[in-house]
């Protein structure tokens, strides 16, 4: 009998220090979200502020300089981006043109040596 209300103490205990850890923890956890989502917002509203400032400024740019009579800046934009997406292509077909040339190259020198080394052998009466 005096071990069943040791028992039961000891559950009671047990049940008392589990719950305040509980409340603990649940306070700590609430602290670092509150925290986490107060420097989230933070950095959004900061990077929101700076890609919205530059792209108003790259706006007032190509509006300023780049944009041809009667062109918006977003035609301008989408102009450009045509113009550079062409000359992409045309470089990676250039860059192709050369490589296959600087192959053409490397395989006839590699005939012309591998026909000299057959002329020298030839000549020296190994074949």
């Amino acid at each position: 009998m005096a071990k069943s209300k040791l028992v039961k103490a000891n559950v009671k205990i047990a049940e008392g220090v589990v719950s305040g850890y509980k409340k603990i923890e649940e306070g700590v956890v609430g602290g670092y979200r509150k925290i986490e989502e107060g420097v989230v917002g933070g950095y959004r509203k900061i990077e929101e502020g700076a890609v919205g400032g530059f792209n108003k400024m790259t706006d007032r740019f190509v509006e300023n300089f780049l944009t041809k009579e009667g062109e918006s800046a977003e035609e301008a934009k989408a102009r450009m981006a045509a113009e550079q997406t062409a000359r992409e292509e045309k470089s990676a077909a250039a860059r192709e043109e050369r490589e296959q040339r600087q192959k053409a190259v490397a395989e006839e020198n590699r005939q012309k040596a591998e026909d000299a080394r057959l002329e020298a052998r030839r000549k020296a009466g190994l074949e």
